[in-house]
Formats: structure tokens, C-alpha cells, sequence
């Protein structure tokens, strides 16, 4: 990517104002998951050992523009303190007066995190006085949030103008040169596997990848659109009614394009979402399915995906494919992890549920990139500009 790099700025002996993305979930008062944070340590640990002071800045949740103590990034601090073997300061509040006394007993070599950022409604307004309060805290400002990269909000790209110099993290470089790279030049066979509830929530990423993938299968709830389309039972399964003329106009697309198109041939379906349900698997072709509803892909379906991502150069895949949160409704999604863990090609792997079933299927290593975003990631694989990066000074 053209954009400018951490690597290119000038970090010695000053502030720096790290854009993180510790979104992660809190239990009792401590981290749940800190993948995300683990993910950010290279770019403070970069900064750091080039004599910058680190003031890390992020959003937790949807407070709305009020302070919530469940939403603080407290533990957090304790947390990252413990990741990085040395104390990080905690600021009570983002900007104002604990903001800037934390920052400024902070010294080279060390780590101020602010609290929650939309604790203020300005962020998320991109309010120009909150960007300004922000970019005061710091001489140079670093993007490294791709989770939070689709928001124009005032610590993604309103600050910008307010400090020196500004350029992305280590994290943002990673996730948009590996991203980039299924959009440019991606070894083939190309595969995509997009699942999850709506058709409506991937179309325009189905319509940009038409023209650069061999191969797209699709899973989930959203394979239900299709079939309603082609007239085949689906019972009580989620269908969006109005996409039907989409459904069409993908399949027509693909044709034209020479991308094999692959949907379901078998469904596991159930009279219940709920554990212990008793559950039936159906060629997708059966009406017996009745009043049930479709709940993962069959067993036939995933050694069919099984063998086209066993045969790609590359694959990205974003959503589950079926309710795989309940174990009997798992399969399909964990036999695609193992399938995409498995191939010899490029592997990146976005959106929450789909880095969970890498996670619960053991494979999470053997996965080449995992994105920290994934809505930002659905935003750049359908060819929209990221606002959080746009913002960016160019190299």
C-alpha cells in the first residue's frame, strides 16, 4: 500500500498517539480474549525501542457518548502491563485535564492508555474540537486500528490534522498488504467462502469478488436467499425476499465471469435453534424439511468445499456456515476451518465468528493471515475506500 508507514516516521523523543483497537471482551472485571491486543505489541513495542512515548488511545463497546464503568479499558491497562512487562499509566479520562497530566508525567520508554474514547459522543461525531484535544496529546500520530479503519471518527481520521505526522502501524500494514493482495495478484485458483446470516450484509463483497475469484461458496443462513430463488423448500430458514432478484443477478454474474458458483447440495435443519434440538440432514432438494429451518451446511457440502479449497492458491473466508455457536449445528463450519487450515494455498481469514472457528478447531496457526476486522475487511474486499486510511499522509 501507498500509505505512510510507522516505519517512516521520526519516533525518538516523541509522543506518539497509537490508534489500537482494544475492543475485547471484558468478564468479571478482566480481559476475555486479548488476541487483540496481542496483536497491537509490535507497534508499541516499535515505538518503544525507538525512544517514543506510547499514549494508546481506543474504543470498548457502544457507551454512546457516556461514561459506563463495565466499559472502561482499565483492565485493559493492567493487562497490556502485564504483556509488555513494564507498568502502563492509565488515564482516567481520553482528553482534558487526566489526559494530559498522565501523558505529561509520562517520560520516553513509557505507556499512557486513555480511557474508553466514546465515553465523548464527539468521537464517533468526528467532532472537530475532540480531534483537536486528541492530536494535542501528541507530536505524531499512528493508525494501527484496521477493526475500527471503516469509521470517520475523530481518533481515525479527524485527528490527522492535528499533529505533525501521522502514518499506519504495523498491524494496519500487515492486514492491507494481505487484503491487497486477493485484490491484486493472488495466486490462483482463488477461492472464496463467504457465509453468515444475510445476503444483504455481503452482496456488494459477492459483486466485487465476481471478477477476481475461480471460485465462491457460499454457506450459512444467507445460501437460503438463493434457494428461494431457484424455488427449492426452505422451510422457516432466514430469507431476505427482496434480495431474490439479487440472488439471480450473482448467479447470472458468475456465470458470465466462468466462477464456479457453489451453494449447499445438503443441510443440516432443526424445529429449534437451541442445544439438544434433534436435527435431520436433508438434500436441500427435500420438502421434507417442512416447517424446520436450515442450520449448517451437510456433510456432503463440506467435503465438496472441502476439495475446492484443498485445490486453491488462494482462499479468504469470512462467516460461518450455519449457528455454529451450538455444538450440533458446528459441523460444517469447523470441517471448513480444517479444510482451510489444511490447503497447501495462501490463507486469510476475517470476521469474528469465522476467527472463532479457526480458534475452536485448533487450526488458528496453521491460518497464514487472521484479520483483526471484520467489518473493515467485508469494506475493503468489496472495494470501498477505509476512511481510517484514507486519512493517512501518502509515503
Amino acid at each position: 500500500m501507498s500509505i505512510r508507514s510507522i516505519r517512516n516516521l521520526d519516533l525518538a523523543g516523541k509522543r506518539v498517539l497509537i490508534r489500537a483497537d482494544f475492543n475485547v471482551p471484558l468478564a468479571d472485571g478482566a480481559v476475555g480474549d486479548d488476541t487483540r491486543i496481542r496483536a497491537s505489541l509490535p507497534t508499541i513495542r516499535y515505538a518503544l525501542e525507538r525512544g517514543a512515548t506510547v499514549v494508546l488511545a481506543s474504543h470498548l463497546g457502544r457507551p454512546k457518548g457516556n461514561a459506563q464503568a463495565a466499559l472502561s479499558l482499565g483492565p485493559v491497562a493492567g493487562h497490556l502491563s502485564d504483556l509488555l512487562g513494564q507498568p502502563v499509566r492509565f488515564a482516567s479520562d481520553c482528553v482534558g485535564e487526566a489526559a494530559d497530566t498522565a501523558v505529561a508525567a509520562a517520560h520516553p520508554g513509557g505507556v499512557v492508555l486513555l480511557e474508553n474514547l466514546r465515553f465523548h459522543a464527539g468521537e464517533e461525531r468526528n467532532e472537530a474540537a475532540f480531534a483537536a484535544a486528541l492530536g494535542a496529546l501528541a507530536d505524531v500520530y499512528v493508525n494501527d486500528a484496521f477493526g475500527a479503519a471503516h469509521r470517520a471518527h475523530a481518533s481515525t481520521t479527524g485527528v490527522v490534522a492535528h499533529v505533525a505526522d501521522a502514518g499506519a502501524g504495523l498491524l494496519m500494514g500487515a492486514e492491507l498488504d494481505h487484503l491487497g493482495s486477493l485484490l491484486g495478484n493472488p495466486a490462483r485458483p482463488f477461492a472464496a467462502v463467504l457465509g453468515g446470516a444475510k445476503v444483504s450484509g455481503k452482496l456488494d463483497v459477492i459483486e466485487n469478488l465476481l471478477g477476481r475469484v475461480d471460485a465462491l461458496l457460499i454457506g450459512g443462513a444467507m445460501a437460503y436467499t438463493f434457494f428461494a430463488r431457484r424455488g427449492l423448500p426452505v422451510g422457516k430458514s432466514l430469507v431476505e425476499p427482496d434480495l431474490l432478484e439479487a440472488a439471480a443477478v450473482v448467479e447470472r454474474d458468475a456465470r458470465r465471469a466462468g466462477v464456479d458458483l457453489r451453494l449447499p447440495s445438503d443441510h443440516v435443519v432443526t424445529a429449534r435453534i437451541a442445544a439438544g434440538a434433534d436435527t435431520e440432514t436433508l438434500d436441500v432438494r427435500d420438502a421434507a424439511i417442512g416447517d424446520r429451518l436450515g442450520v449448517d451446511i451437510g456433510p456432503g457440502t463440506s467435503a465438496a468445499y472441502a476439495t475446492v479449497i484443498g485445490g486453491a492458491g488462494t482462499v479468504v473466508w469470512n462467516g460461518p456456515m450455519g449457528v455454529f455457536e451450538i455444538d450440533a449445528f458446528a459441523a460444517g463450519t469447523l470441517a471448513v476451518a480444517r479444510a482451510v487450515a489444511e490447503t497447501a494455498g495462501t490463507t486469510v481469514v476475517g470476521g469474528g465468528d469465522s476467527v472463532a472457528a479457526v480458534a475452536n478447531a485448533g487450526v488458528r496457526d496453521q491460518i497464514n493471515h487472521i484479520s483483526t476486522g471484520g467489518g473493515a475487511s467485508l469494506e475493503f474486499l468489496a472495494g470501498r475506500p477505509l476512511p481510517g486510511v484514507s486519512a493517512l499522509p501518502d509515503s
